[in-house]
């Protein structure tokens, strides 16, 4: 069965089937202008950027680290996008943000029309060297709505041109995603009520296939959300067994266009469950 997200988009006839490689994303929608430009194109899901103010006041503001100001808040923001039928995904990229923000999102809840992902990297992940959010300091503050989408990821990193925590050829071999860190976020969400959506950086997961077919079948509560870095190294091929090995209702795409396009071309893609 399809989830909250696909469901709307469905009824609303954006999309013909429940297939969540036909949700189309706009990123880092951090500005007034780039929220404009969100709300008029043809994607479906805003994903933006959330963290406190650096200067007085103190408030949220859309911002990606190491910026810390915006010439819009997250108060404007959402204003904005309560008057369209967008989803959107709030990514948190600081601890002290996240109750101001869900108070802010309260208050405008009853103009959204479409889905709320909260988006948080709670766990060290591969190549992660940026600190996690607290993991129940963050659930604490978001998991109040049954309705929203928690995106639970890991910290991860790739660097062009050096060694990364992924199988590059025969004599190079290092494990992307590990059990122990797929573990320890099933511990983490095996208790939620809410759907969960893992973000995973597309350029780990050609070795990490085993890790998240055991992680979906823990809870039909879950999803994958593939997503890639603008400088990472990735073959779309490597993802042919993710959408042949599970149901296109529960892996989304978070890919650049050009990317998108050409793994839709892909022979495979259509083998899909």
């Amino acid at each position: 069965m399809p989830d909250q997200t696909l469901t709307y988009f469905l009824q609303k006839g954006s999309i013909k089937e429940p297939n969540a490689a036909d949700i189309q994303w706009y990123h880092a929608a951090n500005s007034k202008h780039k929220i404009t430009e969100a709300l008029r194109d043809r994607t479906q899901m805003i994903e933006a950027d959330v963290l406190l103010r650096g200067r007085e006041p103190k408030e949220p503001v859309m911002a990606h680290p190491p910026h810390d100001d915006s010439d819009i808040t997250l108060r404007e923001w959402l204003e904005m996008v309560g008057n369209s039928d967008k989803g959107i995904k709030l990514d948190f990229k600081s601890l002290d943000a996240v109750v101001e923000s869900m108070a802010l999102l309260d208050k405008v809840r009853h103009r959204l029309k479409g889905p709320v992902w909260l988006n948080a990297d709670i766990l060290q992940g591969p190549g992660g060297t940026a600190t996690p959010l607290d993991a129940q300091a963050f659930l604490q503050a978001v998991a109040t709505k049954e309705g929203d989408t928690l995106s639970l990821g890991w910290t991860t990193g790739w660097s062009p041109n050096k060694d990364n925590p992924v199988a590059l050829d025969i004599e190079f071999y290092v494990q992307g995603y590990s059990w122990e860190m797929v573990q320890q976020m099933e511990e983490v969400c095996k208790n939620l009520t809410q759907k969960v959506t893992f973000p995973v950086r597309a350029a780990l997961l050609p070795q990490s296939f085993v890790q998240f077919q055991w992680l979906l079948r823990q809870s039909g509560r879950y999803t994958l959300t593939i997503w890639t870095g603008q400088n990472d190294v990735l073959n779309v091929e490597d993802l042919l067994p993710y959408r042949q090995g599970f149901s296109k209702s529960r892996i989304y795409y978070d890919l650049l266009e050009n990317q998108i396009s050409k793994f839709k071309s892909l022979p495979g893609y259509t083998l899909s469950q």
